[in-house]
């Protein structure tokens, strides 16, 4: 994509419903609709809580709005379409798998054929991997954990932020029941939703989007990956909930807020700059990385000479680093527990 439920007793519930339905409707019937996104904030508080207000919701493109100072909003959304040195051909091959792997989540009856195929898969790995899942996955808590501690990118409060998160992901990963059939049934109606929401029949066609309609594909994605992880247990609207922002230090336009929220269970924290800007306030990371990336694109060499790879960059600026991508899983839930 260009640039990269838990169901919870009928009965006497019944009264109350239909009671609440009604207020509902009449509350709706006298309230006006939702604010419009306006660039940055009047707080640095102000601020941090709109972003993880837009992303609980998946609106992509209000957050670049409400993210960026409006200049520098127009020129992400014209870098969006301008051609890309470091993107390669796609392949016979690849392309082929990709419509096929549309093709079978989006045909009719797909729900039921999909299960059908992975309930007998379902089974087999039940028998022979279950004890093995939380050994690989330590394995895998160590590693991530050591790349962390040797990476030239992060500070080492950005070090600790994140191996704090990788200590909570990793217990809650061993537990989940990943062949459980009733939860993979449910995740495959998501999965296939979400596909036909998606409406992408070629990676040609991921790769033409423009702005607006990247941005709609991403959220239809995001919300997706969202009901599918509260299937196993991690709700992200649960950890975006949980934010608090408190101003650490504000001064000469530049200040610092803590960002605290749970996740799993566990309180954790992380902190985030932010500079004001015409009066508003805006993450300091968020808005270098999309003016980096923008120097980076205009520096690029001419299509057909070796183009250097770019630097990475922190989600979700790193979003507007990159032509369409599928949408990475650090998403929104990351949000609440990076650098702003």
């Amino acid at each position: 994509m260009r640039r990269s439920s838990v169901f919870y007793a009928v009965g006497a519930f019944i009264a109350l419903l239909v009671l609440a339905t009604v207020a509902a409707l009449f509350v709706t019937a006298h309230k006006p609709g939702p604010a419009p996104v306006v660039a940055g904030g009047e707080t640095p508080e102000a601020s941090v809580q709109q972003s993880v207000a837009l992303i609980k919701t998946g609106d992509f493109a209000g957050f670049w709005k409400h993210a960026l100072p409006p200049a520098d909003y127009d020129t992400l959304r014209t870098d969006w379409t301008r051609p890309r040195p470091d993107d390669h051909p796609i392949s016979p091959e690849d392309r082929a798998d990709f419509i096929k792997n549309m093709q079978m989540l989006t045909e009719p009856e797909a729900e039921t054929r999909l299960y059908a195929l992975a309930r007998p898969k379902l089974a087999q790995l039940q028998a022979q991997y279950s004890d093995q899942v939380p050994v690989m996955i330590g394995v895998m808590q160590a590693i991530a954990a050591t790349g962390v501690a040797q990476s030239k990118e992060l500070t080492n409060p950005q070090k600790q932020q994140a191996t704090e998160v990788i200590n909570v992901l990793a217990p809650w990963a061993q537990q989940v029941p990943w062949f459980d059939p009733a939860r993979a049934k449910q995740a495959i109606v998501v999965a296939v939703a979400t596909a036909r929401k998606l409406d992408i029949k070629t990676p040609e066609q991921l790769r033409a989007m423009d702005f607006d309609t990247a941005m709609q594909k991403y959220s239809a994605g995001f919300l997706g990956i969202k009901q599918v992880l509260a299937i196993y247990g991690l709700s992200i609207d649960d950890v975006l909930d949980s934010v608090k922002i408190s101003t650490l230090e504000s001064r000469n336009g530049h200040a610092r807020v803590r960002v605290d929220y749970v996740l799993l269970g566990k309180p954790l924290s992380t902190e985030s700059d932010l500079v004001q800007q015409d009066g508003r306030w805006y993450s300091a990371d968020v808005l270098q990385n999309v003016r980096e990336a923008h120097d980076r694109l205009l520096a690029a060499p001419a299509s057909g000479s070796s183009a250097p790879e770019p630097a990475p960059t922190p989600a979700p600026a790193a979003t507007s680093a990159s032509r369409a991508k599928p949408l990475p899983v650090n998403p929104p839930a990351q949000a609440s527990a990076t650098k702003h």
